[in-house]
Protein backbone atom coordinates (compact mmCIF):
# COMPACT_ATOMS: atom_id res chain seq x y z
CA UNK A 1 0.00 0.00 0.00
CA UNK A 2 3.25 2.36 1.10
CA UNK A 3 4.46 1.83 -2.41
CA UNK A 4 1.35 2.89 -4.45
CA UNK A 5 1.09 5.49 -2.19
CA UNK A 6 4.18 6.79 -3.48
CA UNK A 7 3.76 5.77 -7.25
CA UNK A 8 0.00 7.81 -7.15
CA UNK A 9 1.75 11.22 -5.82
CA UNK A 10 4.69 10.93 -7.78
CA UNK A 11 3.06 10.29 -11.06
CA UNK A 12 0.42 13.28 -9.67
CA UNK A 13 3.21 15.36 -9.41
CA UNK A 14 4.74 14.57 -12.56
CA UNK A 15 1.50 15.10 -14.22
CA UNK A 16 1.25 18.48 -12.94
CA UNK A 17 4.82 19.58 -14.10
CA UNK A 18 4.09 18.24 -17.63
CA UNK A 19 0.21 19.99 -17.25
CA UNK A 20 2.04 23.49 -16.29
CA UNK A 21 4.19 23.38 -19.42
CA UNK A 22 0.72 22.78 -21.44
CA UNK A 23 -0.36 25.72 -19.63
CA UNK A 24 2.33 28.31 -20.88
CA UNK A 25 1.01 26.89 -24.25
CA UNK A 26 -2.13 26.99 -23.91
CA UNK A 27 -1.76 30.83 -22.55
CA UNK A 28 -0.35 32.09 -25.98
CA UNK A 29 -2.70 29.83 -27.72
CA UNK A 30 -5.72 31.47 -25.90
CA UNK A 31 -3.93 34.96 -26.49
CA UNK A 32 -3.91 34.15 -30.01
CA UNK A 33 -7.21 33.36 -30.10
CA UNK A 34 -8.51 36.29 -28.59
CA UNK A 35 -6.21 38.69 -30.84
CA UNK A 36 -7.80 36.38 -34.20
CA UNK A 37 -11.57 37.53 -32.86
CA UNK A 38 -10.57 41.40 -32.57
CA UNK A 39 -8.57 41.50 -35.82
CA UNK A 40 -11.47 39.62 -37.70
CA UNK A 41 -14.43 42.63 -36.03
CA UNK A 42 -12.29 45.13 -37.39
CA UNK A 43 -12.93 43.72 -40.68
CA UNK A 44 -16.42 43.12 -40.00
CA UNK A 45 -17.51 45.32 -37.61
CA UNK A 46 -19.55 47.32 -40.28
CA UNK A 47 -21.72 44.48 -40.18
CA UNK A 48 -22.95 44.21 -36.49
CA UNK A 49 -23.15 47.35 -34.09
CA UNK A 50 -23.43 45.62 -30.88
CA UNK A 51 -19.56 45.93 -29.51
CA UNK A 52 -20.96 43.53 -26.47
CA UNK A 53 -19.63 40.78 -29.22
CA UNK A 54 -16.27 41.57 -28.62
CA UNK A 55 -16.67 39.94 -24.83
CA UNK A 56 -15.85 36.68 -25.52
CA UNK A 57 -12.51 37.42 -26.85
CA UNK A 58 -11.82 40.21 -23.98
CA UNK A 59 -12.29 37.21 -21.58
CA UNK A 60 -10.48 34.63 -23.15
CA UNK A 61 -7.07 37.39 -23.98
CA UNK A 62 -7.72 37.79 -19.73
CA UNK A 63 -7.76 34.00 -19.23
CA UNK A 64 -4.40 33.59 -21.46
CA UNK A 65 -2.79 36.01 -19.82
CA UNK A 66 -4.01 34.56 -16.31
CA UNK A 67 -2.90 31.18 -17.21
CA UNK A 68 0.82 31.99 -17.95
CA UNK A 69 0.67 33.50 -14.46
CA UNK A 70 -0.57 29.57 -13.51
CA UNK A 71 2.39 28.21 -15.05
CA UNK A 72 4.59 29.72 -13.70
CA UNK A 73 2.94 29.40 -10.28
CA UNK A 74 2.77 25.81 -10.56
CA UNK A 75 5.78 24.88 -12.07
CA UNK A 76 7.68 26.54 -8.80
CA UNK A 77 4.86 25.45 -6.46
CA UNK A 78 5.10 21.38 -7.36
CA UNK A 79 8.96 21.29 -7.24
CA UNK A 80 9.31 23.15 -4.01
CA UNK A 81 6.48 21.71 -2.74
CA UNK A 82 4.80 24.29 -1.28
CA UNK A 83 1.61 23.78 0.08
CA UNK A 84 0.80 27.99 -0.18
CA UNK A 85 2.08 27.93 -3.59
CA UNK A 86 -0.14 24.62 -4.59
CA UNK A 87 -3.35 26.05 -2.66
CA UNK A 88 -2.54 29.52 -4.65
CA UNK A 89 -2.33 27.17 -7.97
CA UNK A 90 -5.43 25.64 -7.53
CA UNK A 91 -7.44 29.12 -6.29
CA UNK A 92 -6.36 30.78 -9.67
CA UNK A 93 -6.79 28.09 -12.23
CA UNK A 94 -10.51 27.34 -10.51
CA UNK A 95 -10.98 31.38 -11.07
CA UNK A 96 -9.48 30.37 -15.09
CA UNK A 97 -11.58 27.28 -15.54
CA UNK A 98 -15.09 29.61 -14.31
CA UNK A 99 -13.94 32.37 -16.83
CA UNK A 100 -13.42 30.08 -19.69
CA UNK A 101 -17.07 28.42 -18.74
CA UNK A 102 -18.37 32.24 -19.02
CA UNK A 103 -16.68 32.63 -22.26
CA UNK A 104 -18.55 29.45 -24.09
CA UNK A 105 -22.39 30.73 -22.30
CA UNK A 106 -21.32 34.02 -23.65
CA UNK A 107 -19.72 32.68 -27.03
CA UNK A 108 -23.09 30.60 -27.34
CA UNK A 109 -25.74 34.30 -26.31
CA UNK A 110 -23.64 36.29 -29.00
CA UNK A 111 -23.06 33.27 -31.80
CA UNK A 112 -27.16 33.42 -31.29
CA UNK A 113 -27.38 37.40 -31.78
CA UNK A 114 -24.74 37.43 -35.12
CA UNK A 115 -27.56 36.58 -37.31
CA UNK A 116 -30.08 39.54 -35.92
CA UNK A 117 -27.52 42.25 -36.10
CA UNK A 118 -26.25 41.18 -39.27
CA UNK A 119 -29.39 41.01 -41.18
CA UNK A 120 -30.47 44.40 -39.38
CA UNK A 121 -27.29 46.63 -40.28
CA UNK A 122 -26.17 44.98 -43.69
CA UNK A 123 -28.86 46.82 -45.99
CA UNK A 124 -27.69 50.42 -43.93
CA UNK A 125 -23.84 49.13 -45.07
CA UNK A 126 -24.82 48.79 -48.61
CA UNK A 127 -27.08 52.32 -49.20
CA UNK A 128 -23.76 53.95 -47.59
CA UNK A 129 -21.30 52.54 -50.64
CA UNK A 130 -19.82 55.23 -52.38
CA UNK A 131 -17.22 53.15 -54.08
CA UNK A 132 -14.34 55.54 -52.85
CA UNK A 133 -11.39 54.40 -50.60
CA UNK A 134 -11.97 57.09 -47.95
CA UNK A 135 -15.05 55.50 -47.21
CA UNK A 136 -14.79 52.63 -44.40
CA UNK A 137 -18.48 51.45 -45.49
CA UNK A 138 -16.84 51.24 -49.26
CA UNK A 139 -14.01 49.63 -48.03
CA UNK A 140 -15.81 46.95 -46.08
CA UNK A 141 -17.97 46.33 -48.52
CA UNK A 142 -15.29 45.64 -51.14
CA UNK A 143 -12.92 43.38 -48.47
CA UNK A 144 -16.20 41.01 -47.77
CA UNK A 145 -16.96 40.63 -51.43
CA UNK A 146 -13.51 39.92 -52.27
CA UNK A 147 -12.84 37.88 -48.95
CA UNK A 148 -15.95 35.58 -49.69
CA UNK A 149 -16.43 35.48 -53.08
CA UNK A 150 -19.75 37.38 -52.97
CA UNK A 151 -22.01 40.22 -54.43
CA UNK A 152 -24.36 42.15 -53.01
CA UNK A 153 -26.74 41.42 -49.39
CA UNK A 154 -28.35 37.95 -51.29
CA UNK A 155 -27.30 38.31 -54.81
CA UNK A 156 -25.76 40.59 -57.40
CA UNK A 157 -28.89 42.31 -58.36
CA UNK A 158 -29.38 44.03 -54.85
CA UNK A 159 -26.83 46.27 -55.67
CA UNK A 160 -29.41 47.96 -58.37
CA UNK A 161 -31.49 48.74 -55.14
CA UNK A 162 -28.62 51.49 -54.36
CA UNK A 163 -27.94 55.00 -53.93
CA UNK A 164 -24.26 54.20 -55.59
CA UNK A 165 -26.17 52.42 -58.50
CA UNK A 166 -28.40 55.08 -58.92
CA UNK A 167 -25.97 57.91 -59.20
CA UNK A 168 -23.60 55.84 -61.33
CA UNK A 169 -26.09 55.07 -63.99
CA UNK A 170 -23.87 52.65 -65.84
CA UNK A 171 -25.75 49.13 -65.18
CA UNK A 172 -22.44 48.00 -63.15
CA UNK A 173 -21.67 46.94 -59.42
CA UNK A 174 -18.47 47.17 -57.97
CA UNK A 175 -15.36 45.62 -59.12
CA UNK A 176 -15.48 43.61 -56.06
CA UNK A 177 -18.28 41.50 -57.72
CA UNK A 178 -16.10 40.10 -60.07
CA UNK A 179 -15.04 36.63 -60.12
CA UNK A 180 -11.05 36.22 -59.59
CA UNK A 181 -10.82 33.95 -62.89
CA UNK A 182 -12.98 36.47 -64.79
CA UNK A 183 -10.21 38.59 -67.52
CA UNK A 184 -11.53 42.00 -68.39
CA UNK A 185 -14.72 42.32 -65.93
CA UNK A 186 -15.91 45.84 -65.64
CA UNK A 187 -18.79 44.71 -62.58
CA UNK A 188 -21.12 44.97 -65.95
CA UNK A 189 -24.61 43.18 -65.33
CA UNK A 190 -24.52 42.12 -68.75
CA UNK A 191 -22.05 40.17 -68.38
CA UNK A 192 -23.59 37.89 -64.95
CA UNK A 193 -21.24 35.12 -65.53
CA UNK A 194 -18.59 36.89 -64.45
CA UNK A 195 -20.18 38.28 -61.25
CA UNK A 196 -20.12 36.31 -58.04
CA UNK A 197 -23.90 34.90 -57.52
CA UNK A 198 -23.63 34.50 -53.87
CA UNK A 199 -25.21 37.27 -51.29
CA UNK A 200 -22.69 37.95 -48.90
CA UNK A 201 -25.51 38.19 -45.88
CA UNK A 202 -25.44 34.26 -45.73
CA UNK A 203 -22.15 34.27 -45.67
CA UNK A 204 -20.48 36.69 -43.01
CA UNK A 205 -23.29 35.56 -40.71
CA UNK A 206 -21.63 32.18 -41.49
CA UNK A 207 -18.23 33.64 -41.15
CA UNK A 208 -18.85 35.30 -37.74
CA UNK A 209 -20.49 32.40 -36.11
CA UNK A 210 -17.36 30.17 -37.04
CA UNK A 211 -15.22 32.29 -35.28
CA UNK A 212 -17.33 32.20 -32.13
CA UNK A 213 -17.35 28.43 -32.23
CA UNK A 214 -13.88 28.59 -32.74
CA UNK A 215 -13.19 30.44 -29.71
CA UNK A 216 -15.91 28.40 -27.65
CA UNK A 217 -14.66 24.74 -28.33
CA UNK A 218 -10.57 26.57 -27.64
CA UNK A 219 -11.98 27.47 -23.90
CA UNK A 220 -13.62 24.19 -23.89
CA UNK A 221 -10.83 22.58 -24.58
CA UNK A 222 -8.36 24.22 -22.67
CA UNK A 223 -10.92 24.28 -19.75
CA UNK A 224 -10.61 20.27 -19.87
CA UNK A 225 -6.75 20.50 -19.52
CA UNK A 226 -7.48 22.27 -16.27
CA UNK A 227 -9.94 20.29 -14.61
CA UNK A 228 -6.98 17.43 -14.61
CA UNK A 229 -4.50 19.97 -13.11
CA UNK A 230 -6.71 20.65 -10.46
CA UNK A 231 -7.06 17.20 -10.12
CA UNK A 232 -3.74 16.54 -9.62
CA UNK A 233 -3.21 19.41 -7.88
CA UNK A 234 -6.06 17.94 -5.47
CA UNK A 235 -4.35 14.94 -5.04
CA UNK A 236 -0.85 15.90 -3.77
CA UNK A 237 -2.53 18.87 -1.52
CA UNK A 238 -4.80 16.23 -0.15
CA UNK A 239 -1.89 13.72 0.58
CA UNK A 240 1.04 15.79 1.18
CA UNK A 241 0.30 16.24 5.08
CA UNK A 242 -0.45 12.76 5.72
CA UNK A 243 1.12 10.18 3.63
CA UNK A 244 4.12 8.86 4.35
CA UNK A 245 5.53 8.26 1.23
CA UNK A 246 5.23 11.85 -0.18
CA UNK A 247 8.47 12.79 -1.61
CA UNK A 248 10.08 15.92 -2.98
CA UNK A 249 9.71 15.45 -6.98
CA UNK A 250 13.53 16.37 -6.94
CA UNK A 251 15.16 15.49 -4.43
CA UNK A 252 13.60 12.22 -3.18
CA UNK A 253 13.85 13.18 0.37
CA UNK A 254 10.58 12.62 2.97
CA UNK A 255 8.77 15.43 4.72
CA UNK A 256 7.64 14.81 8.00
Amino acid sequence: MLKMGHCGITSSKTVLVFLNLIFWAAAGILCYVGAYVFITYDDYDHFFEDVYTLIPAVTIIAAGALLFIIGLIGCCATVRESYCGLTTFVVILLLVFLTEVAVVVLGYIYRAKVEDEVNTSIRKVYDEYNGTNSNAQSRAIDYVQRQLQCCGIHTYSDWQNTHWYEESKNNSVPISCCKTNAVGCTGSLTRPEDLYQEGCEALVVKKLKEIMMYVIWTALTFAFIQMLGMLCAGVVLCRRGRDPAYELLITGGTIA
